[in-house]
Formats: structure tokens, sequence, C-alpha cells
């Protein structure tokens, strides 16, 4: 089938940037007939561009609040009469049915109606019936009708129509009608996910769930070259504005598989952290975090913790970064792969453009960690769960052993406790002075763990804290601290064992705090 000429378009729009300007082209250059609606028809005429209204084309007023307009066989019939079949051509000229080659539609915003606190009625009336009825028949005819939802793609449809004679290709209806179901598809899951909400409470698991994503960009590769690989970023979820998903790229080489997970992993931990902090993560594990009132000794102390593991490491900072926290890393000889921050001040990001393949994302701001669901994909489905984001209470907190931490142990015990969520279990976390000085994890079990802890900090093992994100089964990973100088240990505590590694506790005169919870990271 031959391309067909564009002679008749359909326009409702609510975005209606652009909208004039291609209208007009349509006419004076192609001597298209443009029919519309309501007020795109009055936006068009206003602007001196000659427009048909949709009733003279239905010979039936808009009614019902505009409810009714578009849902009419001399519209849908014009769209969905396939040219090459007889019957379907015979039938429209029976009824008087022309043919309309072109759709010009984008929705009502009903997202952005909702986001913006409107009422259950509004909301209803912002759910768009007959723009996704146009857009559904253009995109099934797409071997016959060209359907056009956003008003960036305008000038590329003009410009194909220049070089074929009027027409539009087969190749541009077809991409044109994928992202047509995509975007109803996206609309329609919308509208399930807020009225699921209105009549069955605000469930964090419905019944059915809609996940809208749009694909950034297609990766290099996955986790190995082998792999193929692409990211793809949720819009509509509370926080999404200082996401990673979508952070500006100021410079350096486009983010791979594996940046994306460590630079998760990095801006997930240093969210914990009220003051200024620095993390360092090296293959989805923290091999270096660091509270401090200066943020550029934080990221000091923390590099300190493991250089050798922070070489080729991704960063992430909750304050801005300065060009001094520039020059230390720099003084340090670090390579980094990627910094995230909120910000990067204009002489820091100009003293790091010599670094061109270094990656620097600022998302504009810092959430709160916690709070969003999160998704884990295993074949054939998708677990879903809460953050963890436990607001800690130490007052919920015990103390079973004889002695008592002291408050400079509880303030350091408490940063301990947040830096091992983030490492993998079985965590254990040892620090001093709200820096890490050692870290084990992702082991089988927790004594190899706290083991290898003890053996990275070495001698500044001697007067440090640990953080166990689970329970000690046995008492072997305790006197493993203990051994090495550890004063105090924060753990959940709750296994069958407690007695003996309490007993173990008192033996070395450690003070032991169990918090109730644990902090789990598979």
């Amino acid at each position: 089938m031959s391309n067909p000429k564009v002679k008749r378009v359909l326009m409702s729009v609510t975005d209606k940037a652009g909208v004039v300007d291609f209208a007009r082209v349509l006419v004076e250059e192609f001597g298209a007939e443009v029919i519309s609606t309501g007020g795109t028809a009055r936006v068009i005429a206003e602007a001196g561009v000659p427009v048909t209204p949709i009733d003279d084309v239905t010979q039936f007023p808009e009614m019902m609040d505009g409810r009714v307009k578009t849902l009419h066989p001399r519209v849908h019939g014009g769209l969905l009469a396939k040219r090459d079949n007889e019957a379907h051509m015979a039938q429209a000229a029976e009824h008087g049915i022309q043919m309309i080659d072109m759709v010009v539609v984008n929705l009502y915003a009903f997202e952005k109606t909702v986001a913006g606190g409107a009422d259950f009625a509004t909301c209803i009336e912002n759910i768009d019936i007959g723009g996704p009825s146009m857009l559904r028949s253009a995109a099934k005819n797409f071997e016959s009708v060209a359907v056009v939802t956003r008003p960036e793609t305008y000038d590329d449809i003009l410009a194909e129509m220049r070089a074929n004679d009027g027409a539009t290709t087969r190749d541009t209806r077809a991409k044109l009608a994928l992202d047509v179901f995509r975007t109803t598809a996206a609309y329609d899951g919308a509208i399930a996910a807020w009225m699921g909400e209105q009549l069955e409470g605000d469930q964090k698991y419905p019944a059915a769930r809609a996940l809208n994503l749009t694909k950034v960009q297609d990766l290099r590769y996955g986790e190995n070259p082998h792999q193929s690989a692409a990211f793809y970023r949720r819009d509509s979820y509370a926080g999404a504005e200082h996401s990673l998903a979508h952070a500006k790229q100021h410079q350096g080489k486009e983010l791979s598989y594996n940046n994306y997970l460590d630079l998760d992993a990095a801006w997930t931990a240093v969210r914990e952290f009220d003051e200024p902090a620095c993390v360092i993560v090296k293959h989805l594990t923290p091999c270096g975090v660091c509270q401090d009132a200066d943020l550029v000794a934080a990221y000091q102390r923390a590099h300190a913790c493991d250089p050798v593991s922070a070489y080729g490491g991704v960063m992430a900072f909750n304050r801005p970064v300065t060009s001094d926290v520039v020059v230390a890393i720099f003084e340090n000889k670090q390579f980094v792969e990627a910094i995230v921050a909120p910000e990067f001040a204009g002489d820091a990001l100009d003293m790091y453009s010599a670094k061109k393949n270094a990656r620097l994302l600022s998302t504009g701001g810092v959430n709160k960690a916690g709070g969003e669901v999160e998704y884990r994909s295993v074949e054939g489905g998708l677990l879903v769960q809460d953050s963890d984001g436990v607001l800690e209470d130490p007052a919920a907190f015990t103390v079973p052993t004889k002695r008592q931490p002291t408050d400079e142990e509880m303030a350091e015990l408490l940063f301990a406790w947040s830096v091992c969520k983030s490492v993998k279990s079985n965590a254990i976390a040892l620090t001093k002075n709200h820096a890490t000085v050692g870290v084990g994890g992702g082991q089988p079990n927790r004594v190899n763990s706290a083991r290898i802890a003890v053996e990275q900090a070495g001698e500044q093992a001697k007067g440090s804290v640990a953080a166990s994100d689970a329970f000690f089964p046995f008492r072997d990973g305790l006197d493993a601290l203990a051994e090495a100088g550890v004063t105090a240990i924060i753990e959940p505590g709750g296994s069958i064992r407690d007695d003996e590694v309490i007993a173990a506790a008192d033996e070395h005169g450690i003070a032991l705090v169990f918090t109730g919870h644990r902090h789990f990271r598979h």
C-alpha cells in the first residue's frame, strides 16, 4: 500500500505548545483540512488558521460538558476504515464518512491533576475518554493514519512530509503507533493506581501493579561485556526529583550498568546521615564511610579507611561538593569512576573538567533514605518490599550486659549501626570517631565477616565500636571483635544463644546494645 497524503487532520490537544504553527503549515503548505475540538479549535481559529469544528463533521453538538464530542462513527469510521478494503470504503461512502489521515492528540493531564491535590470529582473529570479512543483507533490503522502525540515531533513530521510529497512513511507511522500504545498503557496504569488508592486505601501491595518506566539510554553492556543492558527511569513517585535516576550528569562517559548499581548503593548510604558525610563504594560495598562537620575531613577520613579499595570506586556526598573537596581528592591521587552529590560548585566542576572520564552527577537535593518501596527481579517475577527506613529510637534499645555504653560510645554505635545497613550481610562495621576503620560483609558466616573487619582495621580496631546487622548465632564473632580491642557492640539480639553471647561480652567487659530489629541487605 502506498503512503497516503495527509489531506484531513484531526487535532485535540491539552498541550497546545506548537500546535498553531503545526496547523498553519499543514493548511498553507500541504493544503490539508484541519478539524478540531473545543479549546484547540479556538486557539487555532484565533491565530487566523482555517479550522473545521468537530460538530460540523459529526453533525452532533458537543454535549454533557464536553464528555461526548469525538465518540462518533464519522470520526472513528474515518480513522479505522481500511483504505484498500472495498467494503469498508463503500460503507464509509454510504454514511458520508470521510477519511482522516492524521490525528494530533495528547491527553488530559490526569497525573498532574492528581499531583496538584485535586478533589475526587475533579480527578474523575480529568480522565480522558475521547483522546485515548482516537489515539487507539488511529494507531490500530497505522497503515493509513499517522498519529502524533508529542509536540516535540511536529518538526520531524513536517520534514518527512516535505520529503515525501505530503505523505508520511509506513515506518514512521508504525513507530508513532507503538508510542501511542505505550502512552495509553501508562495513562491507564496511572488511573488504575489512583483509583485503587481512592477505593481500597493507599495499599503498598495492591492486587495489580503497573510500573511506568521510560528508557533513558541503552548501556554499553551489563555486568559483563557479553550481556546487553539498558537503563529505565520511573517518573511518578515521591522523591523522584532528588533521586539518582533523575540526577543531572555534568561530565564524563555514559554511566555503565555497574556504575548505576554502585552509585545507587553510595547515594542510599550517604543519605542515612544528617551531618556532612562521604561514602566510598566499590563493587556495591562501602569501603569508607565518614561523618564530619567538615566535608573535606569526611572525605579524607573515609578514604583513609581503605585507600586500596577506594581507587576506582564511586563516591557520594550529602552536601555540595566544593573545590576544597576536589583538591583533597586530587591530593590523594584517587581515580574516581563517578561522584554523586546534591550540587557541585562551579569551580569544582571546572577543576574536574580535566578528568574527562570521571562522571559527576548532581541530584539537586537530598531526600532522607527510606519511604519508597523497593523492587528486585527474580526469574519470572518481581519482589516488592518496604525500603529499610526504620526510624531509630535509642530509647527503645536494651543493654543486657553488666557494662553500659558511655554516651560517647552510644553516639558511635548509632553511627556504626547506620553504616552496617549498607553493607551486604553478614555485615560487620568497625568505626571510630564517626569513620569506618574496618568493614566485613557478604560472607556465608558472621565470624568470617568479623575477622575481615578486624584484619582491615588493624591497630585501629583498639578502642573502636562494632555493629552487626543481625544477631550473633554463636559467641565466636563477638570474641573475635573483643580480642581485637572493640569496646562496645550494637546488634539486634534475638538469638537462641543470646545468653551465651551476653556472657561472652561480660567476660570481655564489653557493652552490648540490642536494637530489637535487624538490617539484612542481601
